[in-house]
């Protein structure tokens, strides 16, 4: 009798790894054979990339595969601190988790000595659909979890975007681009009722037994397009900065279903900066590799005016906070004087992708007994 080997699902296993250094972020923009082209770059059949990425999807190893967008481009959105009282914290995070499509990442965060800011524990992104208000869907929210206070950090500029955890193992503190980062300016792009229908059926993760090297053939029935007519919106979509990347998402902070941890701690990092110096400050923290997040935001007196922000992660404080104080020295180093930083640490948290669609606002609304033409901008 034959014996079928288990196919390997740990992300540290050699295989496993060169295909996650490339699928986690490293695939840029609309590509119409994402799994081929993983393959190319991570030198290994296409076979082989779709069987281990069925089998870790399948696990659970990876949460999610899917095409995302760049949201700031499509949706206003914020960074929302939220201050709630203490016995209600876990109470509002299972709320904006489980029951607003609106909130990504939800994480409660801590800092390792009372600082400005320290009493928001409780960190979400909120993007609210074209078309309709953020101030008056954080003011609805705020009702319904208790907020006493709550601050909205609209993105300005950014800097970086990409995960990589697996391609971050080992990274030197301070390693960083030859150049500063690109300055991304954050703009809504206003689409067309078949644009978002391509959009719609983009976005949507894909399960298992969806994985081929014929990824968008089906998508493109779904949105009742062609599959060239779909990939032409989509790579049209791509030119005017709407597409993200196609990637692998790992867990963060919670153990994979392998029981490995490839990140522990989530780190965000606040620098203030003088003001006309945001930009230039944010595109040297952004060239920093171990940077999966950056960006310019104003944190206002509540958090001592910080203005440039961003995420790393790491398996081990210390090294987190080694590259800290690599992107500090550089910043020193290039003339850009910090008057204040601090970081905020990540404990508890869930992340999803945030709804975007018009259609699925009004959904949402009327399933929650609010009148959508009362949240209209």
């Amino acid at each position: 009798m034959t014996v079928t080997e288990p196919i390997p699902i740990e992300t540290t296993d050699a295989i496993n790894a060169r295909i996650l250094a490339v699928s986690e972020d490293r695939i840029q923009g609309y590509p119409r054979n994402p799994l081929g082209e993983i393959a190319r770059l991570a030198e290994l059949p296409v076979e082989t990339v779709l069987e281990r990425l069925r089998a870790m999807l399948q696990a659970g190893v990876i949460r999610r595969i899917r095409q995302t967008l760049l949201a700031t481009s499509l949706a206003e959105g914020a960074l929302c601190a939220w201050q709630v009282p203490t016995d209600r914290l876990d109470a509002a995070f299972d709320t904006l988790f489980q029951n607003d499509p609106f909130s990504g990442h939800v994480v409660l965060r801590s800092t390792d000595a009372a600082t400005p800011g320290s009493n928001y524990k409780l960190w979400t992104t909120l993007k609210v659909p074209q078309g309709y208000s953020l101030e008056k869907h954080a003011a609805h929210l705020a009702r319904v979890i208790g907020a006493e206070h709550y601050r909205l950090m609209s993105a300005k500029k950014l800097f970086a975007l990409g995960v990589g955890h697996v391609r971050r193992r080992g990274m030197e503190a301070g390693a960083r681009a030859d150049e500063p980062a690109e300055a991304v300016a954050v703009q809504v792009t206003h689409l067309s009722e078949i644009e978002w229908r391509v959009l719609t059926a983009l976005k949507r993760e894909f399960a298992p037994d969806e994985l081929s090297v014929d990824l968008w053939a089906a998508r493109s029935h779904e949105a009742g397009l062609s599959l060239d007519e779909f990939h032409a919106v989509a790579e049209d979509l791509n030119r005017r900065k709407v597409i993200g990347r196609f990637s692998t998402f790992l867990e963060h902070v919670k153990p994979l279903a392998s029981g490995e941890r490839v990140t522990k701690f989530n780190a965000l990092f606040h620098w203030a900066v003088p003001p006309g110096l945001e930009e230039a400050a944010g595109r040297e923290v952004g060239r920093h590799y171990i940077m999966t997040h950056a960006y310019w935001r104003e944190g206002g007196p509540e958090f001592r005016n910080v203005n440039i922000m961003g995420v790393a992660h790491g398996t081990d404080k210390a090294t987190v906070l080694a590259h800290k104080a690599a992107i500090d020295r550089h910043l020193a180093e290039a003339g850009i004087p910090v008057g204040y930083t601090n970081v905020f640490w990540g404990g508890r948290s869930e992340i999803k992708p945030s709804e975007i669609s018009p259609f699925a606002y009004r959904e949402w609304c009327r399933s929650v007994g609010i009148d959508p033409q009362t949240m209209a901008e």
